[in-house]
């Protein structure tokens, strides 16, 4: 056996990443919740909506990028959500599911819990494979109701429901579900934070959408967790490793569409040469290393939001004075039914 000579770097680069974006999302949401209390108290408006925000609006991105199909025009509504949603799908075809290992807020937090509970309770508890398998089913039934109802509206309806008060301050409305929790929410998401506590990614593996979509669009990626045979120990620490339980020691390639690309197997591993990430091989396995993904995420996702902005697509254009009239009565804003006239 060749034991590995250099220290594996990969999770403090990972780490850091997830700290950097957990910390960009906190100050977005600091900033868009200071703006928003401007227009509920009335104040004079000094600061501007961070167009960042609409990174936690998936549905306003799935829906620009139809319209923007079918009509060519980019929504003037929510822009930045669609380029967000582009760059995270784009960094999944070309990295795997790793905006889910090494960016989403959520994911981090829900790492987090599990170290928690681990330390609690020794151990993360693994559902048997019985009830995984369906269980993991259920992200993308949720995924597959979203694509059916943004699929099944027609340009005119798009551009009709985007303009509606509702969609006008869908961001608001997200904000105020976490700053007026009633007793249902409060419980809803105390069970989430225990279940991820408990098991180990429970929100990501069985019911994020988001996560469904990115999973699907890493089976085109052209890089694989892939385990050489001759090199392999049998040790099993690879497999005990994976956050998404999938048998890394069992398998050549890891074609999962539940491999997030966060490298902890490839970590985990003792032995030279055994395991690592690889592009296909065409002259020689070189694997791929950590600060290449690390690179190509920035390059990826700074591309795109940085070509929304210079294409003057990344600012929401509203007015002021509908944020006036539409932020203070944000709990009284309903969702809008078919034929609902626009503002």
């Amino acid at each position: 056996m060749v034991r590995r000579s250099a220290p594996e770097h990969s999770q403090a680069a990972r780490r850091s990443f997830q700290i950097a974006f957990l910390a960009l999302n906190l100050y977005l949401g600091a900033t868009f919740y200071f703006w928003v209390r401007q227009f509920e108290g009335g104040r004079r408006i000094v600061s501007q909506r961070p167009p960042g925000v609409e990174g936690w609006l998936p549905i306003a991105g799935m829906m620009n990028f139809k319209y923007w199909l079918v009509t060519g025009s980019v929504p003037r509504v929510h822009p930045a959500a669609m380029f967000l949603l582009l760059s995270f799908v784009a960094i999944s075809v070309f990295f795997r599911k790793a905006f889910c290992s090494w960016l989403c807020p959520i994911g981090t937090i829900s790492e987090s819990l599990a170290a928690l509970g681990r330390r609690i309770f020794s151990r993360n508890l693994r559902i048997a494979k019985w009830a995984d398998i369906p269980l993991r089913g259920l992200k993308y039934l949720l995924l597959g109701f979203f694509v059916w109802a943004v699929a099944s509206m027609s340009a005119p309806a798009l551009g009709a429901f985007l303009h509606s008060p509702y969609a006008l301050i869908a961001d608001v409305k997200m904000l105020n579900f976490f700053r007026h929790l009633d007793r249902t929410r409060f419980i809803v998401i105390g069970i989430l934070v225990i279940a991820s506590a408990l098991v180990e990614n429970f929100w990501c593996r069985y019911l994020c959408p988001y996560g469904a979509l990115l999973g699907l669009a890493s089976m085109f990626s052209p890089i694989r967790i892939r385990r050489a045979p001759s090199a392999c120990i049998d040790c099993a620490k690879c497999a005990r490793a994976c956050p998404a339980n999938l048998p890394v020691d069992k398998l050549v390639t890891i074609k999962s569409a539940e491999c997030t690309g966060c490298l902890e197997c490839v970590a985990a591993c003792p032995a030279e040469g055994a395991l690592g990430m690889y592009l296909p091989q065409v002259v020689r396995r070189t694997p791929v290393p950590a600060w290449a993904i690390a690179t190509g995420i920035v390059l990826l996702l700074g591309g795109v939001v940085g070509y929304a902005k210079a294409s003057h697509h990344w600012r929401t254009h509203i007015s002021s004075s509908l944020y006036q009239v539409f932020i203070p009565a944000a709990d009284q804003v309903s969702h809008p039914m078919p034929g609902d006239a626009s503002p």
